[in-house]
């Protein structure tokens, strides 16, 4: 039987946020932003008379499990920890800087070994920081797309702050609007919904954490992808 990861809590009235910060610096523009839009989840989901409880995802810390991790395949324990950590989440804030008109290296190698099926349905707020407006697109343009291909349900407004944006009032408007997205979904249990009703109507990948034990190793077309003979 195919199981699914399902947020869970052991209180209704208690969500779980994790925020991957990808900022390697320190103070970290991009850890800032992260964090303005943590405070402001946790004080819409206060006045809602709800619990927030936040884990935080540091990949600095992980950046020698990313870099063996693509290129042998094999996760590590820290890597292990944090597919654990967003299975049990009801909301995600992913926060990268931009380097070279693109998300740093470090937040893709993340995402790439994350397990497969583990962000299907989960509400995501998408942010990006950089020295210049002119990455403002990164965010939409690419890291969006790369959220629908891991099924994640990414929230319309998506957060870009450039070094001049750290003074406008209109920063502070766009992460209360992008808080009040996140909010609405995980206080529906969206997620959990989702999983729970139509886990068996996606494709989950073979050897993934969610596939199942219920393949037929012995059938022809088994054997011969695994280099046996079918006769």
């Amino acid at each position: 039987m195919t199981e699914s990861l399902q947020p869970t809590s052991a209180d209704s009235n208690v969500y779980n946020l994790v925020v991957v910060n990808a900022g390697t610096s320190n103070p970290s523009s991009t850890a800032m932003l992260a964090e303005k839009t943590r405070d402001c989840l946790a004080q819409t989901a206060l006045e809602a008379g709800a619990e927030l409880r936040v884990s935080v995802i540091e990949l600095r810390d992980l950046q020698a499990e990313i870099g063996n991790g693509l290129v042998s395949g094999l996760s590590g324990p820290g890597i292990e920890q944090a597919n654990a950590t967003i299975a049990k989440g009801d909301g995600l804030i992913a926060a990268t800087p931009v380097f070279k008109a693109e998300s740093s290296a470090l937040f893709n190698g993340f995402f790439q070994l994350l397990d497969r099926d583990v962000l299907i349905g989960t509400p995501v707020i998408l942010e990006a920081t950089a020295g210049t407006t002119r990455h403002a697109l990164v965010v939409d343009g690419q890291m969006r797309s790369q959220f629908a291909y891991l099924r994640a349900l990414v929230v319309p407004t998506s957060l870009f702050a450039a070094s001049e944006d750290w003074n406008d009032p209109a920063l502070g408007r766009r992460i209360r609007r992008a808080s009040r997205e996140l909010w609405m979904l995980m206080k529906s249990r969206f997620s959990s919904q989702l999983r729970e009703t139509n886990w068996e109507g996606y494709q989950h990948d073979y050897g993934s954490a969610n596939s199942g034990d219920d393949i037929d190793l012995n059938t022809d077309l088994m054997k011969l992808a695994t280099g046996g003979s079918a006769l």
